[in-house]
This record gives structure tokens, C-alpha cells and sequence, in this order.
């Protein structure tokens, strides 16, 4: 990470993982630049285009022309892996990393909540109010959070939440020890923070329906999903275990970082 010889150069870095959303990915990224510009931050806002197969590569061309935005155009992975380059790339540039979905379900709007919940803690995490899921979304959901309770303790909230700040220095602390092929990377990361990995907060965040594009992953396909991540999920505490990871060791050794 950084050092006294190489300091940061962001306060925050920004990951958006990306696919077929070329209806809204625009207005998103314009209106994530306005809330974080408002701030007053030193920023980077990191666009990973996982593959997609639609217009949406033209429609991040006028973003790519902002100082302020890197564009990653990638062939498909998925979206955990996606998240993960991110991230890997996150850590290097800013003292806090943030991630969020492309889609619009918690608005920008809702940042700021989050950065001033940040102070003397290693991260934050919304909690989606007012969410509307099907059945099977449901039953999915509340399957994560008890898989992770079970696995690591009781801490997050909204373990598979798309809206969470992180500390910069301790999530680079164990981030190497999560396969690049986790389909759920984030489930496990919120496993971390609620064994003790650092301190956290959970935050109400204001969740909306989509207005543009669909959800990929439906039906028996989402069942699958959620077997594999349920699977790498346990593998993944098997490996933090095992190489004794301790993001709670990271920050009582903290670089330099924004209060």
C-alpha cells in the first residue's frame, strides 16, 4: 500500500462494476461525480465494463473524458470477480475505497451518510430500507446472512450490500486471500468485518427500484448462484483462517487516511 515515500493519492476511490447498462450509466456516473465533487474529495471513480454487450462502452466514452473517472474495459467475468479487480486496483490509489452497482438501486444521494459515519471506524456499511425482492431473492438473502452469522459472527447487517466504505489499509490487509474467482467476494468480506476484522457501522441506506435494464441472474440460475456462493464463502473463512489474516491487525498499523 502506501508508504511516507509513495502517499496516497485520493481520499477515496470509487468501484463500479458495470454490464449492459447503457440506458443509465451516464446519468449515474454524472450524478456520482456531482454528490462526491460536493464533498469536497480528492477522488477516482473506477468503471470496470465487464464485457458488456450493449451500448454501454459508447455510452462511458464522454465519462472517459473526465480527469476524474478511470474507464476499465474488461472481457466478462462476472460480477464478484469484477468487484475484486476493482478493489485491487482501489487500495493502491486512495485512503478509502467504496463500492457501488451501476444500476441506481441506492442513489448517490445516500454517500453522504455513509463518509461521515466514518470516523474512528474501518468501515461502513448500508443496510437497503424499503427493499421490495421476490421470494426467491428473499429467501437467498436471509440464507447469506445467517451462512455468514454462523460462519463468522453476528456484525453486517446487509451482507451482500453494493453501498459500502471500507478503509483502504485493511481491506488490502486480507483482500489477497480471496480468490479472484469468488462469485460473492463482498459476502465474505462482510464475514471479516463481523468476526472482529476491524470496527464497522451499519447505516440505513434508501433503496429504490430500477428504472432501467434487468436483473442477469434469474430463476434456477440465481439457485446456483447462491450454491456457489454459499460454497466459496466457507472456503474462503478456511483460507482467512488458515494464513491467520487479521484485518483488526491492519488498523491499529493504519497509513496515512482521511478522517
Amino acid at each position: 500500500m502506501s508508504d511516507a515515500s509513495n502517499p496516497i493519492a485520493f481520499d477515496l476511490a470509487v468501484v463500479m462494476p458495470v454490464y449492459n447498462e447503457a440506458e443509465c450509466v451516464s446519468a449515474i456516473v454524472e450524478s456520482w461525480l456531482e454528490v462526491l465533487a460536493a464533498e469536497g474529495l480528492r477522488f477516482r471513480l473506477i468503471v470496470l465494463n465487464d464485457g458488456s454487450t450493449d451500448a454501454t462502452g459508447e455510452a462511458l466514452r464522454r465519462s472517459a473524458q473526465d480527469e476524474r473517472v478511470e474507464i476499465v474495459t474488461k472481457q466478462n467475468s462476472g460480477h464478484g470477480p469484477t468487484i475484486l479487480m476493482g478493489y485491487r486496483r482501489a487500495v493502491e490509489l486512495a485512503a478509502w475505497v467504496f463500492q457501488v452497482d451501476s444500476d441506481g438501486e441506492v442513489p448517490a444521494s445516500e454517500f453522504p451518510s455513509l463518509w461521515s459515519a466514518r470516523a474512528d471506524r474501518d468501515a461502513v456499511f448500508g443496510v437497503r430500507t424499503s427493499r421490495r425482492q421476490p421470494a426467491m431473492r428473499w429467501v437467498i438473502t436471509r440464507a447469506s446472512r445467517l451462512l455468514v452469522r454462523l460462519l463468522y459472527g453476528v456484525g453486517v447487517s446487509d451482507v451482500n450490500v453494493p453501498f459500502r466504505l471500507m478503509r483502504a489499509e485493511v481491506l488490502a490487509s486480507f483482500l489477497d486471500a480471496i480468490p479472484g474467482d469468488t462469485f460473492a467476494p463482498n459476502v465474505v468480506i462482510a464475514g471479516v468485518f463481523s468476526r472482529g476484522g476491524g470496527s464497522f457501522a451499519n447505516v440505513p441506506v434508501r433503496h429504490q427500484e430500477r428504472r432501467t435494464g434487468r436483473v442477469s441472474i434469474i430463476h434456477w440460475k440465481l439457485w446456483k448462484a447462491a450454491a456457489l456462493a454459499a460454497m466459496q464463502t466457507v472456503r474462503c473463512r478456511r483460507l482467512l483462517r488458515s494464513r491467520r489474516i487479521s484485518a483488526a491487525d491492519a488498523a491499529t498499523n493504519q497509513g496515512p487516511s482521511v478522517r
